[in-house]
């Protein structure tokens, strides 16, 4: 009977996500390279002759080729086959990562990171956009919650997995090659499953600004007065990327990611300063996928009955709040809890924003409102970097103060903008979606 009942479960979770589960299998894939590596970037860079201004340099170097990349490789997926962006992304992700064991030196580890970037801009928005789309409206927070815990299940084991075969085969090199070797392996899913004819949506006329429900099209209004009722309705449709719903989910983004930008320049130097060994900094890594791998899929699935506003609200204020007592902890240790605090903040507000970029798609637009949504995320993690590492060079705890003004003062100011528009429960209307027979 038990039996029974997980063929039955397993065979309503692929009638569900069977579409997206390549995808998914994916990220989990990558993610596993991600974790292993991470830990270990800044400590690596520094024993090769980068000092803490120079890092952070390096470490933006990845984030600005991809504020570069991923407006244009977003409008790409949007007019080009999706499938071959995602594995060519992937393949030369996998490329990047292995380089810098052969090219060592501060110029070298910022072309590489800035191609390193680049690579991923190509996968990304591909990815974002194809959930969107492969997706209905009422399922996309769970979705995206989904595409985070795999995300973080990947983040949670790699580090374990980077930690145990540095010390079985090498040192920190086995790192580096198993992560460029996981990058290429996430592609080949994504090749041979995924299939997307059925899932585009067409671009949507140019000139209109706004869609409406076929209801109120074929009531036979004039032109005029559609146009005026939609202005004052939050829950319409846009057509133009450039709305509010967009560009407060932006806002959102780039203060959230600023605390990724902060944290992979000084976390592993801040701890091992407190007098952590590589193990514990690798455990707080894997400690910070806990809860997004076990909270976003049904944070998701709330933002869909429940709307987004909560989720952001709360999500952005529990990591600021972090950034503020992290500095006063006495041994490292104590950085797991709040951690965990942290972590559970991201895994309610990643979801409720991705539902709201979603929601803030034109239908045929999704990768390119991705794109964006992820350069305005780009673009805070490119400051922090630049910051962290100057304000560490005076106090290594600077950079944490900091974060939590950045992360308050975008939360406030997205709100002003967005409005209603992020307060709805996300999704387009359904005249604008196919559903996936992937």
């Amino acid at each position: 009977m038990r039996a029974e009942s997980l063929t039955t479960r397993r065979s309503a979770w692929l009638d569900r996500w069977g579409g997206i589960a390549p995808l998914l299998l994916g990220e989990f894939i990558v993610w596993l390279g991600f974790g292993a590596l991470l830990p270990v970037l800044p400590i690596y860079f520094t024993e090769n002759g980068v000092d803490l201004a120079q890092l952070g340099v390096v470490i933006a170097a990845w984030p600005l080729a991809r504020l570069v990349g991923e407006p244009f490789f977003g409008w790409l997926a949007d007019r080009t086959s999706r499938v071959p962006l995602m594995v060519i992304g992937l393949i030369a992700t996998g490329v990047f990562c292995l380089l810098p064991l052969v090219f060592v030196g501060t110029v070298a580890f910022v072309v590489l990171r800035a191609a390193a970037g680049l690579a991923t801009a190509l996968y990304d928005p591909a990815a974002r956009g194809y959930i969107t789309d492969a997706t209905p409206p009422e399922r996309r927070g769970e979705a995206f919650g989904l595409y985070g815990a795999v995300q973080m299940g990947g983040f949670l084991v790699g580090p374990a997995i980077g930690a145990l075969g540095a010390q079985r085969f090498g040192g920190v090199a086995f790192v580096f090659v198993f992560s460029g070797i996981v990058a290429v392996l996430a592609a080949i899913p994504i090749a041979l499953r995924l299939r997307e004819a059925d899932v585009r949506t067409h671009p949507s006329p140019p000139g209109v600004s706004t869609e409406f429900a076929r209801d109120a099209q074929s009531a036979g209004l004039a032109a005029g007065r559609i146009a005026r009722d939609a202005v004052a309705d939050d829950t319409a449709v846009p057509r133009s990327l450039w709305n509010r719903g967009l560009i407060a989910a932006m806002i959102i983004n780039a203060g959230g990611n600023f605390a990724g930008g902060t944290y992979e320049v000084i976390w592993s130097l801040f701890l091992t300063g407190l007098g952590a060994s590589l193990d514990l900094v690798g455990l707080t890594f894997a400690m910070f996928g806990l809860p997004v791998l076990l909270l976003s899929p049904y944070a998701g699935r709330l933002v869909d009955r429940r709307g987004s506003l909560l989720f952001i609200v709360v999500g952005s204020i529990l990591p600021a709040a972090m950034g503020l007592l992290y500095p006063r902890i006495p041994e490292p240790i104590f950085a797991v809890p709040l951690i965990l605090i942290e972590a559970t903040g991201f895994a309610l507000l990643n979801p409720a924003l991705y539902s709201v970029v979603a929601a803030n798609s034109p239908a045929g637009r999704s990768s390119t409102a991705q794109g964006l949504f992820g350069a305005a995320g780009t673009v805070g993690f490119i400051v922090a970097s630049l910051i962290a590492g100057v304000l560490a060079k005076t106090n290594i705890v600077y950079p944490m103060y900091v974060f939590t003004v950045v992360l308050t003062v975008t939360l406030i100011v997205g709100l002003i903008v967005g409005r209603g528009r992020l307060n709805g429960v996300g999704g387009r209307s359904e005249a604008a979606y196919e559903p996936s027979r992937v």
